[in-house]
């Protein structure tokens, strides 16, 4: 098996490098919507940077019909697919006064409209279609050595930069009352949240599509919550949870010739779900 795998590294290896890369980055992210109890949030910007994805396809049949023309690059449906992220997640974690039903709410409006909207968008393209089914089914196969080294260079800066800042977002995260009196300026804080989730998801399903980002995004943060007495662990164990996962279910998805992000992502279900029971089983003893 392992040597199945070595064996195809050099036909592969970016699809490999790009599918840890992404997963690494989205597992800290993800930490903050978990922690924040807000996952539905990562399936509404999901699948709005699969709208986004679908609006450039769109503008680029209807700008112009050389293949060359910029609206028609991967470079603008990646830009499209970040904006329409930020934006799904500047509308899903904004502060409201209202109840949590009302912020459920926009969240799954978001959720739905996008969904409903990409396929509309493109419904007679037959291209474009099936890069919407393949954003849906998720297929990191294609990933280029400029995606490798963009997602291990986000991957690195985002755990740099949380060694400085993981006390002051989990602050604003759990107890946002607590922060504001003590002067942390959360407004900006959460623009700046909003912009990393909707970077990272954006360019994420650009590359891999929706399930394995979203299963990135909330899984490896929820076993690790089973898995750490303190949420700043997290931060920690999250990606090596992931890589716990990843690493042995792209090596199976090579020998088994499945798909490696659909494997990985039930290798995290499998996980999450021992979790689970383990939790339910000590609970009459507590």
């Amino acid at each position: 098996m392992i040597q199945s795998f070595l064996a195809s590294w050099d036909l592969f290896q970016n699809t490999y490098l790009a599918g840890w890369g992404m997963g690494l980055v989205l597992a800290q992210v993800g930490v903050i919507v978990v922690a924040r109890d807000q996952i539905f949030i990562g399936a509404g910007v999901s699948q709005a940077s699969a709208l986004g994805v679908a609006a450039a396809l769109w503008i680029g049949q209807m700008a112009s019909q050389d293949p060359n023309h910029w609206f028609r690059s991967d470079a603008f449906l990646a830009v499209m697919a970040v904006i329409f992220s930020v934006a799904a997640a500047w509308m899903t974690t904004i502060r409201r006064n209202a109840d949590r039903e009302s912020h459920e709410a926009v969240t799954g409006w978001v959720f739905l409209l996008s969904a409903s909207l990409s396929i509309l968008l493109l419904s007679r393209s037959p291209h474009g279609l099936e890069e919407i089914q393949r954003l849906v089914s998720s297929s990191i196969i294609g990933a280029t050595g400029g995606d490798v080294l963009l997602f291990l260079v986000m991957a690195t800066l985002s755990g740099l930069l949380l060694v400085f800042i993981h006390r002051p977002l989990l602050l604003l995260a759990m107890d946002r009352p607590m922060a504001e009196a003590l002067g942390m300026r959360t407004g900006l804080w959460s623009a700046s949240i909003c912009i990393w989730l909707g970077l990272s998801l954006g360019l994420s399903i650009r590359c891999a599509g929706t399930l394995y980002a979203f299963g990135c995004l909330v899984l490896p943060p929820l076993i690790s919550q089973g898995l750490c007495r303190e949420v700043s662990h997290m931060f920690l164990v999250a990606p090596l949870v992931f890589l716990a996962a990843a690493v042995p279910g792209f090596v199976l998805a090579n020998h088994l010739d499945f798909p490696p992000a659909q494997m990985t992502v039930a290798l995290l279900c499998g996980g999450f779900a021992l979790i689970w029971v383990k939790a339910r089983l000590r609970q009459p003893f507590a």
